[in-house]
């Protein structure tokens, strides 16, 4: 079955688009340690998102070259734990949740994400995104309700991730008309959309130690 519009044959780069388009990842992770770096935010929870970051451009290259089995595993993963990771620090650091109501939360998107492969199908296999959508919508109004710093952020990832996810959705129906596909454009998208959520978390670090300052500040 063919996956992909660009993919024509089994050869190594028979994708070269969908390969190299993966470079958006590590610029993106690189992007993000150099604003926590600058911020002085360079913390665990921010390092695993990086790494993770450039995890996603690395499993996703070599899926879409070797396309074997255990390169699909590589290219799953990253994006799942990246965004389990998002979900863990934003819900702990920007929401203030407990850690078990967090860890259900991920249970929570882990599952429906898992479920949600049955309809592979659907979409070109985009409808298993749907918790990710759900999420960056709760972020989104969050952010709006308690005035946060990064709604516009917020709000833009989002609006980024719907058009990426549109091009996902649309590489193998517009094959004829375009011979190399769309799912590039879901790479270089989602580049920006990772740097988005680093961004987020990256503010939500600094809004915190602001505020843990202004109550130690003295009077």
């Amino acid at each position: 079955m063919q996956l992909y519009c660009e993919r024509c044959g089994p050869g190594l780069w028979d994708e070269p688009l969908n390969a190299i388009s993966n470079v958006a990842f590590p610029i993106a992770a690189w992007a993000g340690w150099r604003l926590a770096r600058r911020h002085a935010v360079l913390t665990p929870g921010v390092w695993v998102m990086i790494a993770f970051a450039v995890s996603i451009g690395i499993g996703s290259g070599l899926w879409h070259t070797f396309a074997t089995d255990w390169a699909g595993v590589l290219d799953v993963a990253p994006i799942t734990l990246f965004q389990l990771a998002f979900l863990w620090l934003y819900g702990r650091h920007a929401v203030g949740l407990p850690r078990v109501a967090v860890a259900a939360l991920l249970v929570g998107h882990a599952a429906l994400g898992l479920w949600l492969t049955r309809f592979d199908e659907w979409l070109n296999g985009s409808l298993v995104y749907l918790p990710t959508i759900v999420v960056g919508l709760l972020t989104v109004l969050h952010q709006y309700v308690t005035a946060g710093p990064v709604t516009r952020a917020a709000a833009a990832s989002v609006a980024v991730f719907w058009v990426s996810l549109t091009a996902r959705s649309l590489d193998l129906v517009v094959c004829r008309q375009l011979p190399i596909g769309t799912h590039f454009l879901w790479h270089v998208l989602n580049g920006l959309v990772i740097y988005f959520a680093l961004y987020t978390v990256i503010a939500v670090y600094r809004a915190k130690r602001d505020a843990r300052s202004a109550e130690l500040a003295p009077t």
